[in-house]
């Protein structure tokens, strides 16, 4: 008999690939970098006092207010120039306390014995029951004017399900092999800790941060929005919105602008978050 020779497929050069492949993340980093250089550094850069009362309120844009004015006769541009600084910081240390306590809590639930650790992630999970908006509402309003409550509610909101995310992680790294192997030839629970688990624990525990980070800017905007947080003259995008949506048949740019941003950076996070998720999937395949 004759063997008819399978056909092989070709593949396309490396040097063909590559830049399309990383040039994506590229501009996708780069975007979001911008959006938050521009929310962080912003202040710095507006032409007024963000707090004051500067012109008839609902100007149109001319030559020396850019954005027109809002609902007190307020700049827009400085407001918007001044407004993102308190919701990325917000966000961040939010994220960054629900991070550190997600962490602590998943890596000890798995390093204990099964039934003390599902009792661990069971009491965590009551809280995870409450709505988080109900979270934010209850302390920002026990707390007015404190952008700590917001901080806090935003972690307590978060962090739960950081918990039962970086459990399942940890629980991975501490079954494999060579975590078995450390501990049989004698090492100690927290040399294996360090240097066995939480090298191969930090992408998983990257990428959910990254994921918790958007739901910490919807919730700080979600709380600006509502009036909660810092005082009301202070500029925040989501409290922006909320103050000028009444006067949208008479200027638009007093809450389109803040609106866009809102949107604006928490795509370029979103974003980011998944690809970031996608290369991490990739390396444990």
């Amino acid at each position: 008999m004759t063997t008819v020779p399978t056909p092989q497929r070709r593949e396309r050069p490396a040097a063909h690939r590559t830049p399309c492949r990383r040039r994506p993340p590229l501009l996708i980093g780069a975007g979001t970098l911008l959006v938050v250089l521009f929310a962080l550094l912003g202040p710095l850069a507006a032409p007024y006092s963000p707090t004051a009362r500067l012109a008839a309120p609902f100007q149109q844009p001319d030559g020396q207010f850019l954005l027109g004015t809002d609902v007190l006769g307020r700049d827009v541009a400085s407001r918007v120039l001044s407004g993102g600084r308190t919701i990325v910081l917000t966000a961040l240390a939010g994220t960054t306390a629900a991070g550190a306590v997600g962490m602590s809590a998943g890596v000890l639930a798995a390093m204990v014995s099964r039934r003390l650790g599902d009792l661990m992630v069971r009491c965590v999970d009551a809280l995870a029951v409450l709505p988080a908006l109900l979270i934010v509402l209850v302390l920002a309003a026990g707390f007015p004017g404190s952008g700590t409550a917001v901080v806090a509610a935003v972690a307590l909101a978060t962090a739960p399900f950081s918990t039962r995310v970086l459990r399942a992680a940890a629980d991975t790294v501490l079954t494999s092999g060579y975590v078995e192997a450390a501990l049989a030839r004698g090492d100690t629970r927290r040399a294996v800790l360090r240097h066995d688990v939480l090298p191969n624990f930090a992408g998983p525990a990257l990428v959910d941060t990254a994921l918790r980070l958007v739901a910490s800017l919807h919730l700080t905007a979600t709380a600006g929005f509502l009036g909660l947080g810092q005082g009301g003259a202070a500029p925040d995008w989501g409290r922006m919105v909320s103050e000028n949506v009444p006067g949208a048949t008479l200027a638009a740019t007093p809450f389109l602008a803040p609106a866009m941003l809102l949107v604006l950076l928490s795509v370029c996070v979103g974003v980011l978050a998944g690809r970031l998720a996608d290369t991490v999937g990739r390396g444990a395949a």
